[in-house]
């Protein structure tokens, strides 16, 4: 799909801006990050670890005010836009729309270093719960943008049955403020129907369209 008049170049970019950090995180761009536990290890081992997981993004994300105590200060709302997500046993995966000069990596840093001190208290463990730095791709195509979405949704093995991805969102209306479904949503048709069909046909050669953008789980 060429990228004239597409969904992403909407989004208004100063051509002459400098990146703020290593991975070029800037205003109005689209981002794959992933991140999984040291080792491979798990890093979510039961429900309430990846219930306080997305409870602790939207408390960082301004999105949930209780249960934030007086060390931690929210970062500005709607600096970001969580389009797809979708937790694992021993992995993440997010795709975020970065809205202001406020870099990606400050929200994916600060959630990943609070969920590691959470879950090191909780298992009595000690040392880095992820593996080295979180890892970002840039997206820079519409085509790639749904694909994406795709496949972050179909990690799971039966990807409508698995609760801890923001797929449920999308296909039951479930209104989780943490993500934002109409881009997304409106690119494919509309409507949850025309988002299951769009899972339920997304196939190999989707996933081959989008490899450079994937990493290795």
């Amino acid at each position: 799909m060429p990228l004239h008049n597409s969904t992403i170049h909407k989004i208004k970019l100063n051509k002459n801006m400098r990146y703020r950090d290593y991975k070029n995180f800037h205003i109005g761009g689209f981002f794959h990050i992933y991140n999984r536990g040291h080792n491979k290890n798990l890093i979510f081992k039961e429900d309430d670890d990846f219930l306080f997981f997305l409870k602790r993004a939207k408390q960082i994300l301004g999105l949930q005010k209780s249960g934030i105590n007086r060390w931690m200060s929210p970062l500005p709302k709607d600096a970001f836009s969580v389009l797809s997500y979708c937790l694992m046993p021993n992995h993440f995966h997010f795709l975020i729309l970065q809205q202001t000069w406020l870099s990606t990596s400050k929200f994916i840093s600060k959630l990943c270093t609070s969920y590691g001190v959470y879950f090191n208290k909780k298992y009595k463990s000690v040392g880095s719960v992820f593996q080295d730095q979180f890892k970002a791709k840039l997206v820079d195509n519409d085509a790639y943008l749904t694909y994406l979405s795709a496949y972050i949704h179909n990690n799971p093995k039966k990807p409508f049955k698995w609760p801890y991805s923001s797929l449920p969102d999308y296909v039951e209306n479930r209104g989780d403020n943490l993500v934002d479904i109409k881009l997304i949503l409106n690119m494919v048709g509309g409507t949850p129907a025309h988002y299951r069909k769009f899972i339920n046909d997304s196939n190999f050669d989707d996933k081959l369209q989008i490899s450079h953008l994937l990493f290795e789980d």
